[in-house]
């Protein structure tokens, strides 16, 4: 992909997550690796209005090059980028049941979501929660690149999901995977669910490698 074109795909699919209600107001961000560094949405910016000239440019030691002023979390994504040198593209969003999970007490810290569709153990595997940060708090690049380097799907801790992915496509596929199964997760509280056998987790993990 050209840069023009990374730029078009980013502001395309930042506005179809914002029209979904997937983020609201200035909240969320995208970004995508180009040469010496990533693109990345501008900070106090709605999804649903961007346009590509409004992308920042930021390099890969975290210095703004060019174009509106990046996210305030821009260090979150390049510590994704550091721990998975495989992924191209990160997204973080604050949508309603991931959020609505990150809040909640007694949940397995290193696993956070169980398998309840094969969906989810192919787009996202693990979901791991950090602990909480103030956003914008630089501390937390360490805690997550540390925690990404085993899994590529993060729940910032009274806050959201960050993803990352070799593509842009999958990393919003994989960010909406986790939005879909926390809200099954809701759904289910109550009743007896019968999540996915181990035996499946693995067959699954065997036939996407």
């Amino acid at each position: 992909m050209t840069e023009t074109e990374i730029r078009t795909e980013l502001v395309r699919l930042a506005r179809s997550l914002h029209q979904r209600g997937l983020t609201r107001g200035t909240s969320g961000n995208l970004s995508s690796r180009v040469d010496g560094g990533m693109l990345i949405t501008p900070t106090n910016a709605s999804l649903g209005d961007l346009r590509t000239d409004d992308l920042a440019r930021v390099s890969d030691t975290g210095e703004h090059m060019s174009g509106a002023s990046p996210s305030k979390e821009a260090f979150l994504h390049l510590a994704m980028y550091l721990a998975r040198p495989e992924d191209k593209a990160a997204v973080h969003l604050h949508s309603p049941y991931a959020t609505a999970l990150s809040c909640l007490e007694d949940l397995d810290e290193g696993d956070v979501l169980p398998p309840l569709t094969a969906y989810f153990v192919m787009r996202v595997g693990r979901l791991v929660r950090l602990p909480y940060f103030a956003p914008g708090d630089q501390g937390l690049a360490g805690v997550a690149e540390k925690a990404a380097a085993s899994s590529r799907a993060l729940l910032l801790a009274n806050h959201g999901p960050i993803v990352s992915a070799p593509s842009l496509a999958k990393a919003v596929d994989a960010v909406e995977e986790v939005e879909e199964t926390a809200r099954l997760f809701f759904l289910l509280q109550g009743h007896a669910t019968r999540p996915l056998q181990p035996a499946h987790v693995a067959q699954l993990h065997a036939s996407s490698t």
